[in-house]
């Protein structure tokens, strides 16, 4: 009897989902109180994480960007301060922001926070570590960056003396040499006071400047001239575009204009002697740039001859470091940032008793010594250099004899004497006004991370 009693003890199944269902209790509690607790928290993190995110935004603003790190900073936490506050069952302190440094021209900031989820079920946790769970740890961080428009000062310098006045395209250069035959052909449109002492044999004794007009030639002069005004548009299409407020900015851009040939620095547009915002004043004024007027060849002035020695410049680039102040890092509150913008055929042509090139009277045409771009960059300001190919002319005799030997120095020369990535050439039938535009958007891109 007592052995089919316990046989039919162990064989009988009745009860057993109750004891299954207590023993799987506790599990279940566990994990149902886990996995709110744990919902909990992760919806907390992501509303943490988006409040990271806007505060870290709202340091890297263009408004932000001319605050200091403090005021920023400050502002940033009180963003997620007040959204944070808006979590129930959560502890959190401030966040820690980092990376923001005054006067930096890019700004990157990390906003990260330490904040603790209040758990609902504390005691299930308390089932296996002994001790009662109350909040669960919740971290992050958000990254934000942004680079100022800084303010920039550019200083145009562009050379108008003679070689510059040749004809831009092929078509053009043809067309000056098939009209004047009595020179020898001649694809310069020289502008003279004096042309009957030449005898240049052009219709009513006009220069070559009247007749390329005459003739319906645009020159290279008048591209440059076309080119620079375009420019002034540009940039204040793209100051406008920003809501730029000059003189503080950001992204102010200030212009002045100048042009340079046989021994003088020539204003074209500076008030004051200095650039200006007023970009629509210097666009009008740079409509009317031209080339030098000399009196007949070998005379810039009628009864003082220079036997043509109508590009200097070192004579140029001293007056124009002279006006130019150092440079600041172009920030709010900060002096702009300066570059100078210089636009030439690279072949000087002065009086120099120190000449490798001399000819007759010391007259000295050679690539530009391009020491006084090295003393301007060492104060901190940017060159930006198109150069306008000087064009070789072999069937012109003086070409051959006294600059073809250095034609190929010319280009690397003026490339020297950029800053980096601040070149562009132009060779005939190239488009200045595009090159222009090109170079100056590379100034200003280049800025911004040139600090």
């Amino acid at each position: 009897m007592r052995g089919d009693f316990m046989r039919r003890f162990i064989r009988d199944r009745s009860g057993s989902t109750a004891i299954i269902f207590a023993l799987s209790i506790i599990p279940i509690i566990f994990l149902t109180g886990l996995g709110l607790d744990f919902s909990s928290a992760t919806e907390k993190r992501i509303r943490l994480n988006e409040a990271a995110d806007a505060a870290a935004l709202s340091m890297v603003t263009p408004t932000a960007m001319q605050e200091s790190c403090l005021t920023a900073q400050t502002a940033a936490q009180a963003i997620f301060t007040g959204e944070a506050s808006l979590i129930t069952g959560l502890n959190y302190s401030a966040p820690n922001i980092s990376g923001c440094n005054d006067g930096a021209s890019t700004r990157t900031v990390t906003v990260s926070y330490t904040a603790s989820s209040v758990n609902t079920f504390p005691n299930v946790f308390a089932l296996l570590t002994k001790t009662p769970e109350t909040t669960w740890t919740i971290t992050g961080s958000s990254t934000a960056t942004s680079t100022i428009s800084p303010n920039i000062n550019f200083y145009l310098l562009l050379d108008n003396s003679p070689s510059m006045d040749i004809a831009a395209t092929t078509s053009g250069i043809n067309t000056m040499v098939a009209n004047t035959s009595s020179q020898g052909g001649c694809a310069f449109a020289c502008h003279e006071t004096n042309p009957a002492a030449d005898n240049l044999g052009n219709p009513n004794g006009e220069d070559n400047y009247a007749l390329a007009k005459n003739l319906g030639v645009t020159t290279r002069i008048e591209n440059m001239a076309s080119a620079t005004s375009s420019l002034m548009s540009t940039a204040l299409q793209m100051m406008n575009s920003n809501s730029v407020t000059c003189p503080n900015g950001p992204g102010c851009y200030e212009m002045a204009i100048y042009t340079f040939n046989a021994s003088t620095l020539n204003t074209i547009y500076a008030p004051n002697n200095k650039p200006s915002s007023n970009l629509a004043a210097a666009q009008t004024a740079a409509n009317g740039i031209d080339v030098l007027e000399v009196c007949k060849n070998n005379y810039l002035v009628c009864g003082t001859g220079n036997n043509d020695t109508d590009t200097n410049f070192e004579t140029a680039m001293k007056a124009i470091n002279n006006i130019m102040p150092n440079p600041g890092t172009g920030t709010s509150g900060s002096t702009p940032q300066e570059v100078l913008f210089l636009v030439t055929d690279g072949v000087d042509d002065e009086i120099s008793s120190t000449c490798s090139q001399a000819l007759d009277g010391n007259r000295c045409q050679q690539p530009f010594n391009t020491s006084w771009c090295t003393t301007v960059k060492n104060r901190g300001i940017r060159i930006a250099v198109l150069y306008t190919e000087y064009l070789p002319l072999p069937t012109n005799s003086w070409y051959n004899s006294w600059i073809a030997p250095f034609q190929s120095k010319i280009g690397p020369n003026m490339q020297s004497c950029a800053s980096s990535g601040l070149f562009f050439q132009v060779t005939t039938d190239g488009d200045i006004t595009a090159a222009m535009q090109a170079l100056f958007q590379q100034a200003v891109s280049s800025a911004r991370l040139s600090q």
